[in-house]
Parts: C-alpha cells; structure tokens; sequence
C-alpha cells in the first residue's frame, strides 16, 4: 500500500501485477512531484492530493508501463495532467500584496475576501528532496512565497513549461514531449513567462544562502523580543521597509512604522502570545504563534513565516488558518500556561 494514499478512493487491495517493490520505486518520487505540484498549484493541500492521484494512477498502470528508464518523466506527465485539470476554470492562488495597494494600519481595513484562494505555505521536508547541499538550497529557493504567488499568473501551460525548465532544468525538447507540443511552442511559452515574472520583478534564478549563526541570532532576538511585546527591540530588528500580510485577511501593511502600529494598537491582543519553533516553510524560517487564552494557557493564533535579509526581518507572513496548517506543520493545538 502507499503510504499515506488518502481521498482518491483507495481500496487498498493491491493489484496482482504490482509488487512492493514497483510501488516502493514509485514512492520515491513523492517528495519531488510534490514540489513540482506546489510551484502549480500554490497549494501544499492541493499538491498532496494532486500527488496521491498521481501515484494512484500510475500504480494503476504500472504492469502496463513499459520504459521503465522513463519512470520519472512518465509520472511528471501524469502529474502535469492532474495539475492542468485541478487548475483547468479555478481562479488563482494569491498574496494580500497581489491585489492591491498597502492600507493604513487601522482595523476597518481588515477585511475578508469570500472569493479569494490564497497561496498556502507548505513545510520544506515536504517539497524538497535529500541529496547533494547545492541542490537542496535551490529546491528551497524555489518554493518561496513571492515566486510561487508569480507562478500563479501564467497561464497553466506556460507555468508547467517554466518550472520544468528554470526549476527541474529539462530540456526543451523533452517538455514538448511531455506537453505533446512542438519546441518552438515551448521556448516560446517560456520567454511569455520570463517577460511576465520580470514584469512583477521575480526570478526563477536564485543565489541560494544556507541561514548563519548571524540569522539564528536574530531569529532568537526576535521570539524574545516578540514575547516580551517590546517594541523598542522590535524596531532594531525590522528593516525600515518591511512588509507585513495576514491571509486571510486583504489587508497588507508596508513599512516598519505601520507594522509596530498595528501590533500597538489593532494587534495589540498579540501581547503576551508564546512563539515557538516550527519546520521550515517555503525555505524560509517559521514559528507557531499561541495567544493566551481565556481560559489559560496559550490557543493557536498564527503561523508566521519571516524573510531575511541584511541582518533584519523584511517580512511578515501571517498565515491565520492555524486550525489546518499547524497540524500540517506537526504544531500542537494549545499550549498550557
């Protein structure tokens, strides 16, 4: 049985042909299919279901499959084809950043939007496979929140084009393969995507950095200074022109001064929250947020996400949906006091 198949009626009664061993070679994949998935559909719940489908039809048609040398493109092509349905009519994935200006930190700009599908942080072990060090950092560099949120606005062809050239480096000829088009068709695609994510000034190229000592320092300096709710220690770790975003919620702030504004005042129901350690998310570090309860001790509140750079935090991603995400993230569902 493989592992973890959930929502894609598995019956679990193994067909004849297929041995352990066949879906043991299938499973290895998993890991990056489910990366490849993710930067399509900006989803780490939908790329897990695109994935089990994935995998469930090719267990399928295992005793079929004949080019046994081409196991892995054939399961990207099953893949591609998942993902093109799941996004064949939806609307995209976004960031509060995509839709629109910064508002002022006050709390009737807090709003919801019913319609809108935001792009959803996925843990790195999720999407990132083992193996050589410069790998691994690019694979990290490549699930990041800002460049995901840009794949979202090309259209699905194109999207699939770019991530299997610039991000999994196949060959032209061998996506043409894969998309059943011509070579002409997909460098073409891929300059209309390049042209589209510099347009947002995003780039599939990346100068992967492993975090230091210098960064654990001041990720260590800011849980305790968040926890102590000091504002003053805040400010010495937040560069001038941070960001911050809530989804969620549309409203998006931008600037150091609006960020401690809005923790002073609408925020201010934050103070006295514990910020514990959580896997790392989109390659970048994350924490559990727990805001003291009523009823003692500590309740869910944020999975917050934190970019780096120069020595300070440049921004803030918020995510809200703790009741899904922190048993994603293997956080538990309260603290005690």
């Amino acid at each position: 049985m493989l592992p973890g198949l959930r929502h894609v009626g598995w019956t679990g009664v193994p067909e004849p042909s297929v041995t352990a061993e066949a879906t043991q070679e299938l499973e290895q994949y998993r890991v990056e299919l489910t990366g490849f998935c993710y930067r399509m559909l900006g989803s780490s719940f939908e790329a897990e279901d695109a994935v089990q489908e994935t995998l469930l039809r090719a267990w399928r048609g295992l005793d079929r499959f004949e080019g046994r040398a081409a196991l892995r493109s054939w399961l990207y092509r099953i893949a591609t084809n998942v993902c093109l349905d799941m996004l064949d009519g939806r609307k995209r994935r976004a960031l509060p950043v995509d839709l629109g200006p910064a508002q002022a930190p006050v709390e009737s700009n807090l709003r919801t939007l019913p319609d809108a599908e935001w792009i959803q942080p996925v843990p790195d072990v999720l999407v990132v496979p083992d193996g050589d060090p410069a790998d691994v950092a690019v694979a990290r560099e490549t699930i990041r929140l800002a460049l995901v949120a840009a794949l979202q606005h090309l259209p699905p062809r194109q999207r699939a084009a770019l991530i299997l050239c610039e991000v999994l480096r196949w060959q032209a000829s061998e996506v043409a393969e894969l998309l059943d088009t011509s070579v002409a068709s997909v460098n073409s695609a891929l300059q209309r995507a390049r042209a589209t994510l510099a347009a947002g000034n995003v780039s599939v190229e990346t100068t992967p950095t492993e975090p230091g000592e210098a960064d654990r320092e001041l990720l260590a300096r800011y849980v305790e200074a968040f926890e102590q709710y000091d504002m003053d220690a805040l400010t010495s770790l937040i560069r001038e022109d941070a960001t911050q975003s809530m989804p969620p919620y549309d409203l998006w702030l931008a600037g150091r001064d609006d960020i401690l504004t809005w923790w002073v005042g609408p925020g201010i129901g934050c103070r006295g929250s514990r910020v514990i350690p959580a896997p790392s998310a989109n390659g970048l570090p994350a924490f559990g947020q727990y805001k003291p309860s009523p009823d003692g001790g500590y309740e869910p509140w944020a999975l917050q996400v934190l970019r780096l750079e120069g020595g300070r935090i440049v921004e803030f991603t918020f995510f809200l949906e703790t009741e899904t995400l922190f048993p994603l993230f293997g956080l538990p569902p309260r603290l005690d006091a």
